[in-house]
């Protein structure tokens, strides 16, 4: 049976659906952060304190204060936002938080409402115990991750740093285990992430009436090949040491390793691998480019040849790249369309991250796991996606997305419940979640 505490918790979180859309006026965070805080402080006294940088995008922070200032100090960071969901497809309530067949259903129960959770039950265990450590412990459960975290870690490392910046932090994305060619169980840590940039193009045409196409300079049609441009160029390519570490760690054969390690051998080799593999070999690798949003100009109607259409692009790029390397790839995307088009990025874009292995906190982690699985090993990994690490590690603050999961959690299953369909978390994980924050602070912090 899971933790008694850490169960309803989770279903709270999910029920109190803060739904973050990626406008300003989304999300609602404040309920979560109003859940946790009255879940922390029932019998215990932390000190805590709730921040909103909007009205109702709350962020919630809490801290077991240290006795030693010179010791190193750990913040658990968690997310309080999920993105939304259609009801439609899901086979149960999205916003259920029903409890089937031994897993939690619902949206968040593995991003992240699920560690965020089990944060907070390993936090106040400790502050119920009378936990004294040497090095301060904080908990920090976030707003607006799902939607660029501007509006939450962002803004807390602006206007807020001295609460939030800790000599390491843990959030997600991590847990995964996995057995190796040598028998031993490899536990999957985020050690590096790509950055984000958001790029808008706009599509210039002539405007015109409908019921005359012949000839006519259609924006919408002109965009449409822009759109298929962008989709279907190769970003530049770049071989990353996270990678070439996790590469080296699988026990390929030598073929494989050698073109895993090479990312114009890799592109050429994309259509023969499986389609999981594929798309993690070529997000890791190279800069990846995916259209995202037609949007007309505001007069448009039906019958009216548009004279102007927005794209909408998400690229991401490896921690090695940045905004030069995105501008050189759309560029040349366009070619002789170039002169067609303007674009611009509406919000800064964010370069990729990336954290040390060789830290006292990655001893202690790999000290953790193996409480667990004992002949566990961690292995870096590149995220292809971002989490609010992005705010932190520039900070001088080391980050890791570390976790652990059941074995009863398959890898391709895991990461397609990722802002997709049937999310659910088994009961063994949450419990191994609790044991593991609680154990790992207790042990890393004295």
């Amino acid at each position: 049976m899971a933790n008694n505490d850490v169960v309803p918790l989770l279903q709270q979180l999910i029920r109190n659906q803060c739904v973050n859309d990626g406008t300003k006026s989304s999300g609602n965070e404040t309920r979560n952060a109003e859940t946790l805080r009255a879940f922390l402080t029932e019998g215990a006294s932390p000190d805590e304190e709730l921040i909103e940088p909007i009205a109702g995008r709350g962020s919630l922070i809490a801290r077991i204060e240290g006795s030693d200032p010179s010791a190193p100090s750990l913040c658990l960071m968690g997310h309080t936002d999920v993105v939304p969901a259609n009801p439609d497809t899901w086979r149960n309530d999205p916003f259920g938080g029903e409890v089937i067949d031994g897993e939690v259903w619902g949206r968040g129960a593995v991003d992240m409402l699920n560690q965020t959770a089990a944060m907070a039950v390993a936090f106040r265990n400790l502050t119920r115990s009378g936990f004294k450590p040497k090095g301060t412990l904080v908990y920090l459960a976030a707003a607006d991750e799902e939607a660029g975290g501007r509006n939450g870690v962002g803004a807390l490392v602006e206007g807020h740093a001295d609460a939030v910046l800790t000599t390491y932090c843990l959030t997600e994305v991590g847990g995964m285990a996995s057995r190796r060619a040598d028998g031993r169980t490899a536990i999957a840590v985020g050690a590096a992430e790509k950055g984000t940039a958001a790029v808008r193009l706009n599509v210039r045409g002539t405007a015109a009436h409908g019921s005359s196409p012949y000839g006519s300079d259609n924006a919408l049609v002109t965009a449409s090949e822009v759109v298929r441009r962008i989709a279907g160029a190769r970003g530049p390519g770049a071989i990353e040491e996270t990678w070439r570490g996790w590469v080296l760690a699988q026990g390929y054969d030598d073929e494989l390793t050698a073109t895993l390690l090479d990312a114009d051998r890799v592109w050429d080799a994309l259509p023969t691998m499986s389609p999981a593999m594929a798309r993690n070999a070529h997000a890791c690798t190279h800069l990846t480019a995916a259209p995202t949003m037609v949007t007309p100009g505001p007069a448009q109607k039906i019958n009216t040849i548009p004279d102007v259409v927005t794209i909408g692009v998400d690229v991401r790029t490896l921690p090695s790249q940045g905004e030069e390397e995105t501008r050189a790839f759309i560029d040349e995307a366009l070619g002789d369309l170039a002169d067609r088009v303007t674009y611009d990025f509406p919000v800064p874009a964010i370069g990729g991250t990336t954290s040390p292995t060789g830290t006292p906190l990655w001893a202690a982690m790999e000290a953790a796991a193996r409480r667990t699985y004992p002949e566990a090993v961690l292995l870096p990994s590149m995220i292809a996606g971002a989490t609010d690490a992005r705010y932190l590690r520039p900070r001088g603050v080391t980050t890791y997305g570390f976790g652990l999961l059941s074995t009863k959690i398959e890898a391709g299953r895991y990461w397609a419940m990722f802002h997709g369909k049937n999310e659910r978390i088994d009961l063994e994980s949450l419990d191994l979640s609790v044991d593991l924050w609680e154990g790992l602070s207790r042990d890393f912090l004295g």
